[in-house]
């Protein structure tokens, strides 16, 4: 949590009614729903008046579990301004105010914190506020503020209240709520308080005590189980805390007149550009985001409440020009007059987060700048996850298998087992799962994140299971009310078939057409096309940026990386190409024999080739064999008969003796890297052989051929490793030219070495300035391998480090993961060194990074700031690294001008 100062003289802020809108509002400070709020009254949009509890309260609360009382008399003037702007008093037994109470933190967390209706009902104010509307609608309220007061400050089950509703809809033959009658929600208040007693819990009566308990409730929630592991999933870290809004309550639930809704500016799975929502006449808010009844869609609204549908239309579009971004709002009719409750950016899919970003471009409502920024790494995560290709979808086995069609609540496609509660899906979740639930509520968050997608029974397109669901990225299915979810029988029956599934039975689901598919369907990933093309092509398009290339072993790995965007090979790692089964025996024989190196060369060399003609005219660059030799050896346990005479031995246990001679007691310490081509002769030579040949070879098929060669010397930790490395690397290289009536110029070659050992970094300018015979420079890049550089400055095994390194951060002693996101004091600080003295000592010194790190956007931005030249990482990372880049550097330049050369430059060790 980011810790803040506070003046709490202006930690309450009015908003609506007859409140002066806030000057540059903050969001960090007000929240995401303050600022919206603020946003809507300067611009026109009716809100109901209310007040702003300002973030940093969060943090007063969570020290002391009360805030001070200055802030409660802040609170009770705000109570009057607003009495003064409503003509009604709160608690009053005439003409009563309620209020509502929701978090709000600066990044939406949908479904995770609290929100309380109808603050202000008691016994005497319930019967004021029948006597000025109807008794139905004055009872109706008041059971709703039962449930959720009881539920959210008293922590009682919700389920308790729900079932006693059941059972009153039973006793009088009701089917859904609204058909209650006044006498009947009277008895239901009665036995709403009966639940409070039976868990020796009171209700108070007095309407301020209700409304200190709610607003205690909000900020108590910040670190409910739900929200911290919401934050955990999303990395969500460095907010203040969150808000709490307490609003002047505008009834949905008052009539035919009235209702309740929540919309989308733009249909957040697909992008279309055409509003998309729900809602339900004589209902409150809760009612549709929860997804106890099912709504209608909004453009039905029209037809039963015209008017307000039209202003809502209006407002709608008003918000999104003035946001420049799709909108998510919420809405209230009150006997016809349209209220505004909330606006805020809409949470989407990958697939709508490109199509609406190239659509708004295209409108002139934002730049291609601010769409880039609006563009989050998980929309790009989501773009590659599975779908079922147009083949799979038209198939026989697809179309005969659809067994129940819900509503299409998130994208692309899951196949996984069937689990019904949201600890089984955690436990399961290495196995592929689909959470099967009758409908999900905010306490399911672990198991939705754990399972490949959620179906449920019950709830519309803006219910919990779909906005979070959209918010991940997840397939979702939601409301598919052909479903009887059994989760204590564990199976769900189809009702309009008698099909039964029992849990561990495998389905597939379709989150863009909301179909479920009683079999398993093969699913496809997607290539780079479409609005998600444009989108990149924009990334790459900002000046002064990163460069993005690919960590790639093969042909087809280099292919992919290359229609993904790379603009380059970063690293290829020799080692990986010898796993196969038929090479994995000519590797361990050259190992423990010493023979069979030509083998190695012509598995290399083909391999090369492939590469090169993937990566035609960009560079690719190569890193020397750098295996612990334990990797490839076999375990002693897994010696047979056959395996040494594979190996060359007669007699198996001389075969264990030769494995056990290369024991190593810190193998990742040991015996590789620059140290195992120095100690075994011919190592370096073979290499730059198979890669110089193979580079040939395409020269020689295709004289129009560009293969760009860069060989880099991994695990150096003193000058004269890397010059007896690179002085043998150049000697081979020229070699092979010769040999191939080639020069130089044909196939330019470049050698440089990879930083990884904290000693390297620190003798930086000496690697840098080392000079050949003929006066040039020896090292002609540095790329920093973050991975082993983070363990070594560290001294963390990254194998080990997942035991602690999660409490860590949960305690706060790291605050990220250093494997996935560069520590930026420690490792950062080596990183910025070496580039520094490099630089100096090489002016032309090429500068990156090839570990994890290049593929995370948070270390991006810090390798952004420094001046690096390019990041490298797995080929399904390109695109994210790709936006992130440009993210950065679009950051960057709203407020510094200094370009990469000089940002190398200016860092200064002893400040």
């Amino acid at each position: 949590m980011k810790l803040v100062d506070i003046n709490l003289a202006e930690s309450v802020v009015l908003f609506g009614g007859s409140a002066p809108p806030v000057p540059n509002p903050n969001r960090d400070i007000l929240g995401g729903k303050g600022l919206g709020l603020q946003e809507m009254g300067r611009i026109g949009v009716d809100v109901p008046p209310g007040f702003t509890l300002i973030t940093p309260l969060c943090q007063v609360y969570e020290k002391g579990d009360d805030l001070p009382n200055e802030v409660w008399d802040l609170v009770m003037e705000a109570i009057k301004q607003v009495e003064k702007d409503t003509g009604k008093k709160f608690g009053a037994e005439k003409n009563p105010l309620l209020f509502s109470c929701r978090s709000g933190a600066a990044i939406s967390m949908p479904g995770m914190m609290d929100t309380v209706l109808n603050i202000g009902l008691n016994d005497t104010t319930v019967e004021a506020l029948a006597k000025e509307t109807d008794a139905r609608f004055a009872y109706d309220s008041y059971r709703r503020l039962l449930d959720m007061f009881g539920d959210v400050t008293l922590g009682m089950p919700h389920e308790a209240f729900e079932e006693t509703m059941n059972s009153l809809k039973m006793k009088y033959g009701v089917k859904n709520d609204v058909e209650f009658t006044a006498d009947h929600l009277k008895e239901l208040v009665v036995l709403y308080k009966n639940v409070y007693k039976e868990r020796n819990q009171v209700f108070p009566d007095v309407p301020l005590e209700q409304l200190r308990s709610c607003i205690k409730a909000v900020f108590g929630s910040w670190n409910s189980e739900r929200a911290r592991k919401y934050r955990e999933i999303k990395s969500i870290t460095g907010l203040i805390g969150t808000a709490c809004n307490i609003q002047t309550m505008v009834f949905g639930n008052l009539g035919q007149t009235s209702g309740t809704g929540v919309a989308f500016s733009r249909n957040p799975s697909s992008g279309e550009a055409k509003m998309m929502g729900e809602y339900l006449i004589n209902a409150q808010g809760e009612d549709v985001v929860a997804g106890i009844r099912t709504p209608e869609p909004i453009s039905k609204m029209k037809e039963v409440l015209p008017e307000a549908y039209d202003q809502f239309v209006k407002n709608v579009k008003l918000l999104e020009r003035h946001f420049g971004d799709m909108q998510d709002v919420e809405f209230t009719v009150e006997n016809g007059k349209l209220w505004m409750l909330q606006c805020r950016s809409g949470k989407r899919t990958g697939h709508a987060a490109f199509k609406i970003a190239v659509d708004m471009v295209n409108e002139g409502l934002t730049t291609k700048e601010d769409a880039l920024m609006r563009i989050d790494s998980d929309h790009v995560r989501q773009i590659l996850h599975p779908t079922f290709s147009k083949e799979a979808l038209s198939s026989s086995r697809y179309t005969e298998n659809v067994v129940a069609v819900g509503l299409a609540g998130g994208p692309g496609a899951a196949v996984g087992k069937i689990v019904f509660n949201t600890s089984e899906a955690e436990k399961l979740a290495h196995e592929k799962v689909i959470l099967v639930r009758e409908v999900t509520s905010p306490e399911d968050v672990g198991g939705m994140w754990a399972s490949q997608g959620i179906l449920t029974a019950r709830g519309g397109i803006t219910s919990h299971a779909a906005v979070v669901a959209r918010g991940w990225g997840k397939p979702c299915v939601c409301g598919c009310e052909d479903l009887l979810v059994d989760e204590q029988a564990g199976k769900m029956t189809i009702k309009s078939t008698g099909k039964v599934f029992k849990e561990g039975d495998v389905i597939s689901i379709n989150g863009s057409t909301g179909e479920v598919v009683g079999v398993e369907i093969e699913t496809s990933s997607v290539s780079v096309e479409g609005p998600f093309g444009v989108v990149l092509d924009w990334a790459d398009q900002i000046a002064d940026s990163l460069k993005v290339l690919a960590n790639a072993d093969s042909g087809a790995d280099a292919a992919k990386a290359r229609e993904l965007g790379a603009q380059g090979i970063g690293l290829t790692r020799t080692e990986h190409q010898f796993f196969s089964p038929d090479r994995l025996p000519v590797v361990r024989r050259w190992i423990l024999r010493g023979e069979g190196l030509d083998k190695v060369r012509e598995f290399q060399r083909s391999d090369f080739r492939d590469i090169f003609k993937a990566m035609n005219g960009l560079p690719v660059t190569v890193r020397m064999l750098d295996p612990p030799l334990h990797e490839f050896l076999p375990r002693p346990s897994q010696v047979d008969d056959d395996m040494a005479k594979t190996l060359g031995y007669e007699d198996p246990d001389d075969l264990i003796d030769a494995i056990q001679s290369m024991h190593e007691e810190n193998p990742m310490l040991g015996l590789r890297g620059c140290r195992l081509a120095i100690v075994r002769e011919g190592l370096t030579t073979m290499q730059v052989e198979a890669i110089m040949h193979a580079a040939a070879d395409l020269k020689e098929k295709d004289p129009t051929a560009d293969p760009r060669p860069r060989i880099m010397i991994p695990l150096v930790g003193n000058v004269a490793e890397f010059k007896h490395q690179a002085l043998e690397v150049k000697a081979a290289a020229k070699r092979v030219l010769e040999i191939r009536n080639l020069n130089s110029t044909d196939i330019p070659f470049e050698v440089g070495t990879m930083i990884e050992v904290p000693r390297a970094a620190l003798v930086s300018d000496q690697l840098a300035g080392l000079l050949d015979e003929d006066g040039t420079n020896l090292c002609n890049f540095f790329s920093f391998g973050t991975n082993d550089l983070t363990q070594m400055t560290l001294g963390i095994s990254r194998d080990d480090a997942g035991a602690f390194i999660p409490k860590y951060t949960e305690k706060d002693i790291l605050p990220d993961d250093p494997f996935k996101t560069i520590d930026e004091d420690g490792v950062g600080w080596l990183v910025k060194f070496s580039a520094l003295n490099g630089r100096k000592a090489n002016p032309n010194l090429s500068l990156s990074v090839c570990g994890e790190h290049g593929g995370d956007p948070d270390s991006i931005k810090f390798f952004d700031s420094i001046g690096l030249d390019y990041v490298s990482c797995s080929p399904f990372r390109v695109p994210v690294a790709r936006l992130a880049k440009a993210q950065a550097a679009i950051t960057r330049q709203k407020s510094s001008s200094i370009g990469k050369k000089d940002r190398v430059l200016q860092f200064v060790p002893g400040n």
